[in-house]
C-alpha cells in the first residue's frame, strides 16, 4: 500500500470516451438480462421464503439446521465476493498486480480450517452467535457484549458501506446515474430482500447470484484476454502500460516491476511475501473462521460433513477470483491506461471525482468498453448479484448479533417477536450509517478499496483472532485475561487506524509527511504483531487468574468437544439470555411453521389462539416473520433429543473420508498454483 499506487499505464488502444459521463445507454436485449436476473432472484427468494421457518431466531438466522453442502459453499463464496469485492480486488490488481490475488487463495486454507477445527466446536457448543460461544466459553457478559460491537463497527466501516459505494460506483459508470441516487434504489431493493427472508433464502439465493457471478465474470476474462493478446499479450502490454498525463520529476506513472509476482521483497515491496503468508491469515481467520457473516452458514448445515463439504467446495471457488476478478483489472489498466491508470491528481478527480488515483474504476471500465449488447446487461447483474448478495449476508448476520447479543442484554425479558422486528429496524440504521461514511471511504487510501478494506480489518480484527484461538485450544484462558487482552488490542489498533485517516496517502507528486509508523510498518505486519502482543497479554491475565473448571469447559473447546454435556453446562445454557434453541429442519410443527417447534421458556407453549387480523396486520406480520399461530411446546425428552441432534458431531465414515480426500485435493491444487505464480 504504497504512496501513489494508484496505478499507471501506455496507451496501447485507444479508449472508448471516459465511461463515467452521462449518456452510456443500455439496449432493450441488456435491459430484458436484467429484467430476467431479478425475476429469477426474487422468484427463489419467495419460494425458498415460503419454504423457511422465518418465525423463530433459529429458522431466521440458521436455517433450521437443514441446509446441504452445495448451497453452503456457493454461499460461503457469495457472502465473502460482493460487490466491493469486483471493483476493489481489480482496482488494487490495476494498480499493483497479481499479489492481491494472494488473499483469495489464502482463504482455501482458512476455509478448511473452518470445517475441520472451528465449526466441530461451535456446533458441540450448541451456539447461534460467535459471542454466544465466547459468552459461553468465559461467562460474564462484557466479552460477549464487546465482540457485538465491534462486529457491527467492522460491518459498517468495512463491509457494508464499501459494498454499497462500489456497487453505486458501477452503476454510475454504466448508466451515468447520481452516486447518491443509485445507492438509495440498490439499498430500498437490497432492504426489501433481506427484512422478508431468512438465512434460508439468503442462502438459495447466494447459491443462485454465485452461478451468475461466476458465468458472467468469466465471460468478460475471456473478452480481456482476446483483446489483449492472452497472458502473453498481457505481461508485454501491462509494462508498457504508461498515461500520457504524468507528473514531472516522479516514477508512480511507471507500472510495478515485480507486478507478475506473488512473493515480494519484504522490505520494499507493496504487499511483502511474509506480510502475504503470515499477517494476512490472522486477518483471514478473524473472516472465515470466528465472523458471524461467514460461520453463520456452516453452522446451518445439517451435519458436519456438509459443513466440511460446504467448505471444499467454497475453497475451489475461491481459486477463481484471481482469473476472473484481478486480471480483468490488469488488462483494463493496460487497455485504458489514461483512465485506469491517471496519475495527474487533477486529470483523476476530472475522471473518477478523486484525486488519489482510478484504479477502482479498472472493472466496470472494462465492462463497458468490452461486453457486447446482451453481455453487459449480463454483467451488471453480476455486479447486481455481487451485492445484493454479500449485503442480505451482513444484514441477516447483523440483525443476529445485535437481537440476540445486544438487544437482550438490555431486554432480558424480550419475546422472540420483539426480537424479530428489532433485528429488522436495525437493518435500516445500518443502512443510514453506511450512506454517512461513503464519502471518506471515496476519498481515502489511494483510491484503492481493497486495501481499504484490508487495512481497517489489521487494526480492529487481530485481537479476535487471538482470542479465539486461546479459546478453542487453550483450556487455561480465564474471562479477565480474554476481556483485558482484547481491550489491550483495540487500544492499539484504533491508534494505527487514527494515525491512518490522520495522515492519508499522498497523490503523486506530492510529499509523503506519513510518520515512520505508517509509511515503513505495512499493515500485514502490524496485524501478525498485533496478534501475537494481544495473545502475550490474554495468557499473561489469565496466569495471573483462577482457572475455569475443568467441567465447565464441556464441549467448549477442541479438547472437550466429544464430551457430554455437563449439568452445569446445560444450567448456564437454559439461563442464558439468546441461547435460544435451533429448530430441526424435519422437525415436526404445529400452526403450520415447517421446523419452527423449538422454542425458547418464554414463548408461546400456553397462549390462546391468535383473533383474527386485518389485511394489513397479515402483511405486516408476514413482512416481519411474525405468525399469530401458537407453536406447539416441546416435552423434555424431545428437547432432550434435539438438543443431541444439533450438538452432535458425528459423521459417517464414508463422507468423512470422501471430505477429506476432497480437502487434500484442493491443497495440493492451491500450493501448485502459489508455487507457479510466485
Amino acid at each position: 500500500m504504497g504512496p501513489g499506487a494508484s496505478g499507471s499505464g501506455v496507451r496501447t488502444a485507444p479508449a472508448p470516451r471516459s465511461a463515467v459521463g452521462p449518456g452510456v445507454s443500455l439496449h432493450a436485449y441488456d435491459i430484458g438480462v436484467l429484467v430476467v436476473y431479478f425475476v429469477f432472484v426474487v422468484g427463489v427468494g419467495v419460494w425458498s421464503s415460503i419454504r423457511a421457518s422465518r418465525g423463530t431466531i433459529g429458522g431466521y438466522f440458521l436455517a433450521g439446521r437443514s441446509m446441504s453442502w452445495w448451497p453452503i459453499g456457493a454461499s460461503l463464496m457469495s457472502s465473502n465476493v460482493g460487490s466491493g469485492l469486483f471493483i476493489g480486488l481489480a482496482g488494487t490488481g490495476a494498480a499493483g498486480g497479481l499479489a492481491v490475488g494472494g488473499f483469495e487463495w489464502n482463504a482455501t486454507w482458512l476455509l478448511l480450517a473452518l470445517g475441520w477445527v472451528f465449526v466441530p466446536v461451535y456446533i458441540a457448543a450448541g451456539v447461534v452467535t460467535m459471542p454466544q460461544y465466547l459468552q459461553r466459553r468465559f461467562g460474564g457478559q462484557r466479552v460477549q457484549v464487546y465482540l457485538s460491537m465491534l462486529s457491527l463497527i467492522l460491518y459498517i466501516f468495512t463491509k457494508i458501506s464499501t459494498d454499497i459505494f462500489s456497487g453505486a460506483l458501477f452503476i454510475q459508470m454504466a448508466l451515468g446515474w447520481n452516486l447518491y441516487l443509485s445507492t438509495v434504489i440498490l439499498l430500498v431493493v437490497t432492504a426489501v430482500y433481506t427484512i422478508t427472508g431468512g438465512l434460508t433464502a439468503v442462502i438459495y439465493t447466494d447459491a443462485l447470484q454465485t452461478v451468475i457471478m461466476v458465468g458472467g465474470a468469466l465471460v468478460l476474462m475471456f473478452l480481456g484476454f482476446r483483446e489483449v493478446g492472452w497472458y502473453p499479450g498481457l505481461e508485454q502490454r501491462y509494462r508498457q502500460a504508461v498515461p500520457n498525463a504524468t507528473v514531472p520529476n516522479t516514477t508512480c506513472h511507471l507500472p510495478r516491476a515485480d507486478a507478475f509476482h506473488m512473493l515480494r521483497d519484504p522490505v520494499n515491496g507493496d504487499i511483502p511475501w511474509p506480510g502475504l503468508i503470515f499477517g494476512l491469515t490472522v486477518l483471514a481467520t478473524w473472516c472465515w473462521c470466528t465472523d458471524q457473516v461467514i460461520v453463520q452458514r456452516s453452522l446451518s448445515a445439517k451435519s458436519l460433513s456438509h459443513a466440511k463439504g460446504g467448505s471444499v467446495l467454497g475453497g475451489y471457488l475461491k481459486i477463481l477470483p484471481m482469473f476472473f476478478i484481478v486480471m480483468p483489472g490488469m488488462i483494463s489498466r493496460a487497455l485504458y491506461p489514461d483512465e485506469v491508470g491517471c496519475v495527474d491528481p487533477d486529470v483523476c478527480q476530472r475522471i473518477c471525482g478523486a484525486r488519489v488515483g482510478c484504479s477502482n474504476i479498472a472493472y466496470p471500465k472494462l465492462v463497458i468498453a468490452l461486453m457486447p449488447t446482451g453481455l453487459r446487461g449480463l454483467m451488471i447483474a453480476v455486479i447486481m448479484a455481487a451485492l445484493m448478495s454479500s449485503l442480505t449476508s451482513i444484514f441477516n448476520s447483523s440483525s443476529t448479533l445485535f437481537a440476540i447479543d445486544v438487544w437482550q442484554r438490555f431486554r432480558r425479558k424480550a419475546t422472540e417477536q420483539e426480537l424479530m422486528v428489532v433485528g429488522r429496524v436495525f437493518v435500516v440504521f445500518l443502512v443510514v450509517i453506511s450512506i454517512l461514511w461513503i464519502p471518506v471511504i471515496q476519498s481515502s487510501n489511494s483510491g484503492q478499496l481493497f486495501d481499504y478494506i484490508q487495512s481497517v480489518t489489521s487494526y480492529l480484527a487481530p485481537p479476535v483472532t487471538a482470542l479465539f484461538l486461546l479459546a478453542i485450544f487453550c483450556k487455561r484462558v480465564t474471562e479477565p485475561g480474554a476481556f483485558w487482552g482484547l481491550v489491550f488490542g483495540l487500544v492499539v489498533g484504533l491508534l494505527r487506524m487514527v494515525l491512518e485517516f490522520s495522515y492519508p496517502a499522498p497523490a503523486c507528486g506530492e510529499v509523503d509527511r506519513r510518520p515512520a509508523l505508517l509509511k515503513d510498518f505495512h499493515y500485514l505486519y502490524f496485524a501478525l504483531v498485533l496478534c501475537g502482543l494481544t495473545a502475550m497479554v490474554i495468557v499473561t491475565v489469565s496466569l495471573c487468574t483462577t482457572p475455569i473448571p475443568e467441567e465447565k469447559l464441556a464441549r467448549l473447546t477442541w479438547w472437550t468437544r466429544n464430551q457430554p454435556h455437563s449439568e452445569l453446562e446445560k444450567e448456564a445454557h437454559e439461563d442464558t439470555p439468546g441461547a435460544l434453541e435451533m429448530p430441526s429442519g424435519p422437525q415436526p410443527a404445529a400452526g403450520g411453521g415447517a421446523g419452527d417447534g423449538s422454542q425458547g421458556p418464554e414463548q408461546h407453549g400456553g397462549r390462546p389462539r391468535a383473533p383474527r387480523r386485518s389485511w394489513g396486520r397479515l402483511l405486516c406480520g408476514w413482512f416481519c416473520g411474525l405468525s399469530g399461530a401458537p407453536a406447539r411446546a416441546l416435552s423434555p425428552a424431545e428437547k432432550a433429543a434435539l438438543e443431541q441432534k444439533l450438538t452432535s458431531i458425528e459423521e459417517e465414515p464414508l463422507w468423512r473420508s470422501v471430505c477429506n480426500v476432497n480437502a487434500v485435493l484442493l491443497l495440493a491444487i492451491n500450493v501448485f498454483l502459489w508455487g507457479y505464480f510466485a
